[in-house]
């Protein structure tokens, strides 16, 4: 790939904007808003002190220390921990955004049902396997995109992203107006006591999925050596995204519980939810579907954009970045303009039988709810892997030497390391058990063998790889 060197560099404002589209999004207020109601306010707030800064601050110490990598986390791994941690870390980052494609490609099926239909008609229209079969045809037309028409791709995740940034920031603001007009409030109490977190079993196992929404600012760590000074600018970065971040999740929130009644919420939330709030808004102002057709055209074009970039960034950084060792020389072939082909049949392959697993659940809703969750699940046991290669740079200071430095002190450095590492761990265990089902009925069992065989699939499939590519090394030293 011949690099071009009149490239402007990427400002840190930039960086940031770029982090935020995949960190966070009105969705993922909509999901936890389900799970913990106004509570979820006092959760943000909590998370925002304890982990998310933290975070985000360690992903900036780490990409000064390694501003010259072009895989991030598993670049990070690879320097602190070697090549084999290198390789697990990259594999396993790139599992966890394929449960997270799938969702992606569901909640586009979504989109589109509500663009065709203007509500949410299409749950009882459509058989799950005729669900499944959509969402299994728009991954295959996104491998015929992606190889054909990347940069036009590219312009769509640009549009997509800045389109849902407007409307979540917009969906904040009419709230504000909302309640400056006299308008009422729909959840009763509203008060500060609503918003304080319960410390049970609910929250723990919300937890997970609390975390997988703030998480994935590492994702753009590939672009901090296209930065004028990544060493210095990248951390600004991080700050300006836990800013927004906090904004979003805390006032967004806020805002659902003034337009739903946080004690009697649509069971399909998270499917729906983000089209009820739009739906609700435009209601409450008298200006009919304006908002909601806003909003469906712009989750279709940000749905659209992730699963362009989840299919090609995803594939690109584990392919590029690991061992050549460890992989099947077919997994390493790229086309003539220089893409991993054969790495995108392998994403269509494992997301196909992730969502065949899924489909055998009752109900669409079922189906959306526990691929979501599952997102909870292995998405924090993966970011721990970035707060273990924080605590190795801090024991290994003059081996790994930053410009930015989070926290001087170095043993509380590495205790906050510590901190965040078990929070993710214990974060990620009770996702395992399902929120969305009642407790010993046939579907929380379903759910639960599910949110064990999945992750073990996944698993499983990375211990294979290396172990073909090992094969196929034997026989070429022994013809030569």
């Amino acid at each position: 790939m011949i690099e071009d060197t009149k490239r402007k560099p990427i400002s840190w404002p930039v960086i940031a904007l770029m982090d935020f589209v995949t960190v966070i999004g009105f969705d993922d207020i909509i999901y936890n808003f389900q799970n913990q109601g106004l509570q979820v306010v006092g959760d943000w707030v909590l998370l925002l002190i304890l982990f998310v800064i933290p975070y985000e601050l360690i992903v900036g110490h780490l990409g000064s220390t390694f501003p010259e990598e072009g895989g991030g986390l598993s670049s990070w791994i690879r320097h602190t921990s070697g090549d084999k941690m290198g390789y697990i870390a990259a594999w396993s980052y790139w599992v966890v955004s394929l449960p997270y494609l799938v969702d992606v490609a569901n909640s586009t099926v979504v989109a589109l049902g509500w663009l065709v239909n203007g509500n949410n008609s299409m749950e009882d229209k459509m058989s799950n396997q005729m669900f499944a079969l959509l969402t299994a045809v728009i991954f295959v037309l996104f491998i015929f995109f992606q190889h054909h028409f990347s940069n036009s791709l590219q312009i769509l995740s640009i549009l997509g992203g800045g389109a849902m940034f407007i409307v979540t920031i917009l969906y904040v603001i009419m709230t504000v107006a909302y309640l400056g007009k006299g308008g009422q409030v729909h959840t009763h109490p509203f008060n500060f006591t609503s918003f304080i977190p319960k410390f049970d079993m609910k929250f723990l196992m919300s937890l997970g999925l609390l975390i997988f929404a703030m998480n994935g600012s590492e994702f753009v760590a590939p672009y901090v050596n296209e930065m004028k000074n990544g060493k210095r600018d990248f951390p600004k970065a991080m700050y300006m995204l836990a800013i927004m971040t906090g904004f979003l999740t805390i006032f967004g929130s806020f805002a659902l519980g003034v337009f739903f009644n946080a004690h009697n919420l649509p069971h399909d939330l998270k499917m729906n939810g983000s089209y009820y709030a739009f739906q609700a808004m435009g209601k409450e102002f008298g200006m009919g579907k304006f908002f909601l057709y806003v909003f469906i055209i712009t989750q279709a074009l940000y749905m659209l954009a992730q699963l362009a970039v989840l299919v090609d960034g995803g594939a690109r950084i584990f392919l590029s970045d690991t061992a050549k060792k460890y992989l099947p020389k077919q997994l390493t072939k790229t086309d003539r303009n220089g893409l991993p082909i054969n790495g995108y049949w392998l994403t269509t392959f494992i997301c196909t039988v992730i969502l065949l697993l899924s489909a055998t659940l009752p109900t669409m809703n079922d189906i959306f709810n526990q691929l979501l969750n599952l997102n909870g699940i292995i998405s924090p046991y993966v970011t721990s892997l970035l707060f273990w290669a924080f605590i190795k740079v801090r024991e290994n200071e003059e081996k790994f030497p930053s410009d930015y430095v989070y926290i001087k002190n170095r043993k509380f450095a590495i205790f906050v390391g510590w901190w965040c590492f078990i929070l993710t761990i214990v974060a990620a265990t009770f996702g395992i058990l399902p929120i969305d089902a009642k407790f010993g009925s046939a579907t929380w069992w379903h759910m639960l063998i599910l949110n064990i065989v999945e992750p073990l699939f996944l698993i499983g499939l990375g211990i294979i790889l290396p172990m073909i590519a090992k094969r196929q090394q034997a026989k070429e030293a022994a013809k030569n």
